[in-house]
Parts: C-alpha cells; structure tokens; sequence
C-alpha cells in the first residue's frame, strides 16, 4: 500500500491506495492563509505539520490496514515562496510566505533594474516576479535585518513536514527550481554566480538536493506514534504540487497538458528545455528530474475567486449544504447554469491578488466590468468562472506563441474538474476538449505512485498510466467557443486600459491612504 499527501494552501489531502492505483481510504484538513496586510499572504508551518499528522492518522484508520502494509509515504506541497526561515535550532523564525503574496515589489523592482536579463533568465530558465522565493527573500533581508541574521536555513512546506516525519533535511529538483533566480536550471544545482550577484547566501538553501521518487528518510517514532504508522517507514522527497498534479494524469511526453486548479491555477506540459519562456514558468519535473522540464503558466487566485464569492454572497446556499450535504458550489452552479455563455455582457478580471503569467503584475486586482440591473448573483458567479477560464487561454497563447506544441485534449484536475458546468466553460473558452480523472484524487495520486517509484513497486513513470481511468472528454461547443472567442481580446484589453488605475490604488493602499 502506498501513501500520497498533497498539503496545499487550503488543506491537506491524504490517500492511501493499492498497487494498482484503487483508493483504500482518503482524509482531508483545511485551513487558512494569514493576511496581515493587502497582497501579504503568509502561513505558520505547524499548520501544515498538524494537517498532515491528523490527515495520515485518519486515512490509516479508515484504511483497516496493518502498519506493515505501508510501503512508502511520498508528500507534495504549495510553493513555500520564500520558505520557512529557521534558527540553527529548526525553530521558525517566522511565517512562510507563501507563493500568493505580492509584498516584495521594490525588490522585484531592483533586480529588473539591477541584474541583467540575459543572465537571470540564462542561468535559471526564469525572469523575475513577486510571486518568485527569492524576491520574497531578499524582503526579508531588506525589511527584517534582525530575523535575516537568524536565519540558518530557508525550508519549503513539504520538506518542512519531511524534516519533522524523518529529522532528515532536503529538498527537491521542482522545489529547488521553482525558487526561481537562484536555481541553474542547465546544471540542476544551485548557481552561486546568482546567489552572489542577489546577495543570498548559497548556505541558507538546502544542501542536498533530490529526486522527487528518492527515499530521503524514515518515519521517526514520534510521528510513527501519533498516525499509527510504523516507525521507519520510507519517506520519499516528492515535489511541488502542480508538477505532481499533472503527473498524476499520466504526463509524461511533450504535448500533453494539465490544469490544475485548486486555490490558484496551474497549467502546464513537460518538454526537454527547449522551450522555456520569461512569461511562464519553469523548472526540473518530478519525474526524468535532471532530463526533464515543467513549464506552466498560472492564475494566482483562481480556484480562490469561486471561494471567495461563496464566503462573501451565498450565506443561503452555506445554509443549505448544512441542512441538506448538497455543496454550496453546487447550488450556485445549478443556478449559474441558467445564465448564456458570456453572462449578458459581463466580464470578471480574476486578479485578486495580483497576478503572474503571463501578465506578471503584483499590482493587478480584480473586476466585474459590464453590470447593469439586469446583472444577478448567478451571472457574477458564472462571469467568475469564465474569468478563471480567460486566464487559462490567456496562459495557453503565451506557451503556443513560445513555440510549445499543444494535444487538442487538455486534462483536467483539482477542484474545478468537479464541476460539470466550470470543466465546459474550461473547453469552450479555450478550444480545447477537457478530459477528467474518473476518480479525481489530484496531486495525492501521483505522490502515492512517487511513492511506488521510490520503494521500488514500480520501475517506470509510465506505469502509471495503467492506474488512470477518464471520462469521456468534454468537447468544446463551436458556437459558445465563438461567442467567447469574440469577448477574449476584451478580457486582456480590460486589464491593459486598466493597468494604471490598479498600480496607483495599490500604491494609496501601501501607504495606508
């Protein structure tokens, strides 16, 4: 039996399945980001910590299985940012601040006008954006002096989680690269030209470097204790979700693409690193590691704008699924479902808190543009959703215009590949027919057969095309795709008409004005 545990910005998820890819039993945590100030996003790690003890204690109780029956455990997780810096001690010194925070824009700022282009994308694959760890570090160092002399070692949230399971340190080539600017993406090590150049010590990153199926330790006796698990069971490295995400759709030729949407957005496809791009994304894959190359481009908040408009305008439908189980997502969409493809003119930018790729503007918020009184709730929710998928189509053209060649079948996991209503937006904005997991288990599954990679149950990441079963694709409607194909350069128009407004309100915001 194995064990796949994704900790994601809004919960852990933890599944144990069979050697042939069955799901034994499954447990899920949520919890929530600190903001502290607009565009700051930040989580204490025992979140995480707490999250994964309690989910892997519930799985192995529903699993009705023996400690022994475990063979390995593989955990994948957000992108850290800037990590969790720690004391000497392992005490965090700090939050992490995580990928969704925009903070760090006069240190984005400084390396635009410090650090050449032809070096920081030569070297590492990857330009330079608030969203990235690094930018986020050097905040700290330039904001936090007192908590910067402390810091011993920067951690991300998995290896965090993997250090405390296994009291081993370590990293991965994924969580490595994604750090962004201090990563050779050609060598897969860190680059010490760069380290030097943004004055980021090589010593305050990881040491060891791993592949993402290699055992990097074995569960301790406390954690062996508190989930129920057997003491020294292996624990293998695994890697940044949204790479595990996608290989959990079997992913692993040029062509193939995953979207991954869960709090945030991500799309992607593997290639040998011919086709990086500044606009996107990229580093190492979780499998064929020092090979093979993810390249993504993503939406910051987009899973978290649905989210955000159930909190905030369905009090009725959260009531309902108290009463009934019947999900509030659900409710709105059936609702939604009677609004035409375009929501009577309305447009839903889904910059809430900034964006990436490929506009990469930490300024950018969110807007409803096109309301009039005939506007209601369903026709915002659904304008919601087709914002989401503009961005998706907008991300897709960056890679296409980079020279990356496309399947006409995306594939679909994560929240959004849960509603039938949001997966035919997904294909009818973008042209693309959207294929879906018959059991959507997301980044667990592909941690789960990391895990089989790493004890030795498997040989090849091939194989796990044998554990997936899909749905039939959702074909896009020419019609609809038309319709909405006459409303997307207005999508990206709106932001660029409105790029000057948004950087002068998120700068009266800063100044507290």
């Amino acid at each position: 039996m194995l064990v796949g545990v994704d900790i994601g910005t809004s919960g852990t998820k933890a599944v144990i399945l069979d050697g042939s890819g069955k799901v034994i039993s499954q447990s899920y945590r949520e919890y929530g980001v600190v903001t502290p100030a607009p565009s700051w996003a930040e989580q204490w790690p025992d979140i995480w910590l707490e999250a994964v003890r309690d989910t892997l204690k519930t799985a192995f109780e529903l699993s009705g299985l023996q400690p022994s029956d475990i063979e390995g455990i593989a955990l994948s997780g957000l992108y850290g940012g800037s990590g969790i810096p720690m004391d000497k001690d392992s005490t965090p010194l700090r939050p992490c601040i995580i990928w969704m925070d925009r903070r760090a824009r006069k240190e984005t700022q400084w390396v635009k006008q410090n650090v050449p282009f032809d070096t920081l994308f030569g070297i590492t694959g990857n330009y330079v954006d608030s969203y990235y760890g690094f930018t986020k570090m050097l905040w700290i160092r330039n904001n936090e002096p007192e908590i910067w002399k402390r810091i011993h070692q920067f951690v991300t949230p998995k290896d965090y989680v993997i250090y405390k399971l296994t009291d081993v340190l370590a990293t991965d080539y994924s969580s490595a690269g994604n750090i962004g600017g201090v990563f050779d993406i050609h060598k897969k090590q860190w680059s010490p030209e760069m380290c030097d150049i943004l004055g980021i010590p090589v010593s305050l990153l990881p040491e060891r470097i791993a592949r993402s199926f290699d055992i990097v330790g074995r569960l301790n006796k406390q954690f062996a204790d508190a989930t129920g698990l057997m003491e020294g069971t292996p624990v293998i490295s695994g890697g940044i979700d949204a790479a595990v995400a996608q290989f959990s759709c079997g992913t692993t030729r040029e062509g193939e693409h995953v979207a991954m949407t869960g709090t945030s957005m991500c799309w992607g496809t593997v290639h040998d690193g011919k086709y990086l791009s500044p606009g996107l994304v990229s580093f190492p894959y979780v499998v064929n590691d020092e090979t093979s190359i993810y390249t993504f481009g993503g939406g910051a908040t987009s899973g978290a704008v649905i989210r955000w408009f159930r909190d905030q305008f369905a009090a009725g439908e959260k009531e309902e699924e108290r009463m009934t189980g019947v999900s509030a997502y659900a409710l709105l969409e059936q609702k939604a479902d009677t609004v035409k493809p375009g929501s009577d003119g309305l447009l839903v930018l889904p910059y809430f808190m900034g964006e990436r790729s490929p506009i990469w503007d930490p300024d950018a918020r969110g807007m409803i543009l096109g309301l009039s009184l005939l506007h209601t709730r369903e026709h915002i929710y659904r304008a919601c959703m087709e914002g989401v998928a503009y961005s998706l189509r907008h991300n897709m053209e960056e890679a296409i215009k980079a020279g990356i060649k496309l399947d006409d079948i995306c594939y679909m996991v994560g929240g959004s590949a849960k509603s039938d209503l949001w997966t035919k937006i997904f294909a009818d904005v973008t042209g693309f027919a959207m294929k879906r997991l018959e059991h959507d288990a997301e980044a667990p599954f592909g941690d789960a057969f990391l895990a089989g990679l790493g004890v030795g149950v498997f040989s090849d990441p091939s194989e796990i095309k044998s554990w997936l079963a899909f749905r039939a694709p959702t074909i896009p409607d020419e019609k609809n795709h038309e319709i909405y194909s006459r409303r997307f350069p207005l999508y990206k128009k709106a932001y660029v008409q409105s790029r000057e407004i948004m950087s002068e309100l998120a700068d009266i915001q800063a100044n507290g004005m």
